[in-house]
């Protein structure tokens, strides 16, 4: 479409307001709703006639199509300006801000609520098999970190090779009850440490390796927990991902917290080359027999010698 019909587009507030919280967030009609505070009859007209610009584009996510912002910058740079000329503008930034604190919120207090009984219960995708292969592939690391680490399971089992373990968790709760057993087991090198895995508390260049074991389709940006733990390696450190496999199991939203329905192995690898990973390889490593039948996705970067 031409610039010229573009902003004609964009002459209606409306659709100004969703392509502009949406250049900053992908969202479903759902959560805009939320921040909009309009039906969502009005919302899927609006995204329509966007999506038939070229202005929007939007990917199936189990039950829903998640939006997100496709529009030329130039444009973006005009709709913005614009945008500010607009009295809902502070509001659908507040909403946008409440949203965004919410969808840690449910993923926090999944994980309070599961602290001291992680171990006993059913987590999808959590194998055996699947953790030993990556480790296997993993022969030498000192300064080990695993992001999104729960009670600290695995954090536990690095702790018997490695000089040193940082365990990460957004949960405090999870942080207390891993730390207190850490030191009843007397793993004097293993450290929790309360933090996002989009940000966590690690400096730069800290890690030989990083671990993100069925954390990341919990992160509300997943190629921002990637990035970080890129930032956190030393060159020459390794990444480990391992996550679902892409489901259509929606109930996992509710069941588990889950912000993504698995990633597929193009989506893996794509996010860990944007990041700037090198030597990048994915598998499918395990498949359960039962329930949803997930299946478990492991990824693997290292970072350049030369970044």
């Amino acid at each position: 479409m031409s610039i010229l019909k573009s902003l004609k587009l964009l002459a209606d507030p409306t659709r100004l307001r969703i392509l502009r919280l949406l250049e900053r967030e992908a969202m479903s009609v759902a959560e805009l709703q939320e921040v909009l505070g309009m039906g969502q009859s009005r919302i899927s007209t609006q995204l329509s006639q966007l999506k038939t610009a070229g202005l929007v584009a939007d990917e199936r996510s189990g039950k829903h199509n998640i939006y997100k912002n496709q529009a030329p910058p130039d444009l973006m740079e005009v709709a913005r300006h614009a945008a500010a000329e607009l009295p809902e503008t502070a509001a659908d930034d507040a909403a946008l801000g409440h949203l965004l604190a919410k969808r840690k919120d449910v993923a926090r207090a999944y994980f309070d609520e599961l602290a001291g009984r992680f171990g006993k219960d059913y987590v999808p995708g959590r194998s055996w098999k699947a953790l030993a292969e990556s480790l296997l592939k993993v022969l030498n690391y000192r300064v080990v970190a695993d992001l999104g680490a729960g009670e600290g399971t695995l954090a536990q089992l690095l702790a018997q090779r490695a000089e040193k373990v940082i365990a990460v968790d957004i949960s405090p709760k999870m942080v207390e009850f891993g730390q207190a057993l850490a030191e009843r087991h007397g793993l004097t090198n293993l450290e929790f440490r309360v933090g996002d895995i989009e940000d966590p508390p690690i400096g730069e260049g800290e890690l030989d390796l990083a671990v993100l074991s069925q954390a990341l389709h919990h992160a509300g940006h997943p190629q921002a927990a990637i990035d970080a733990a890129f930032r956190i390696l030393k060159p020459g450190g390794r990444l480990i991902v391992l996550d679902l496999l892409k489901h259509g199991f929606e109930e996992a939203r509710e069941l588990y917290a889950d912000h993504w329905l698995g990633f597929s192995e193009c989506d893996l690898a794509g996010m860990l080359e944007k990041a700037g990973f090198e030597s990048v390889e994915t598998v499918v490593a395990d498949k359960e027999s039962a329930g949803a039948g997930f299946q478990t996705l492991l990824g693997i970067g290292v970072k350049g010698s030369a970044c």
